[in-house]
């Protein structure tokens, strides 16, 4: 393990935390909102993924290489000829 530092285990309100260096914060693009797990006997902290998140660009690169074509299209039926109404 590298960069291991130690630190104290502080109150903050009813709960108790962790003060991050803020160098750490910076190199691992922490923003304000965080996902936490608990492995084994350690905690995992990594960014809170947000929905949707880069979609922009997938999108982008999906019409850049021509993949963004219907995967369902509408095949008409019998009701469609015969019945359906307008």
């Amino acid at each position: 393990m590298t960069n291991v530092v130690k630190a104290k285990i502080i109150r903050i309100g009813n709960s108790q935390g962790v003060r991050l260096p803020k160098i750490w914060l910076d190199q691992l693009n922490l923003g304000p909102e965080v996902e936490m797990a608990m492995q084994s006997d350690k905690i995992v902290i990594r960014p809170a993924l947000r929905p949707r998140q880069d979609w922009d660009k997938q999108f982008a690169a999906m019409a850049q290489a021509g993949d963004n074509r219907l995967l369902d299209t509408a095949v008409p039926t019998s009701f469609d000829k015969d019945e359906w109404e307008w």
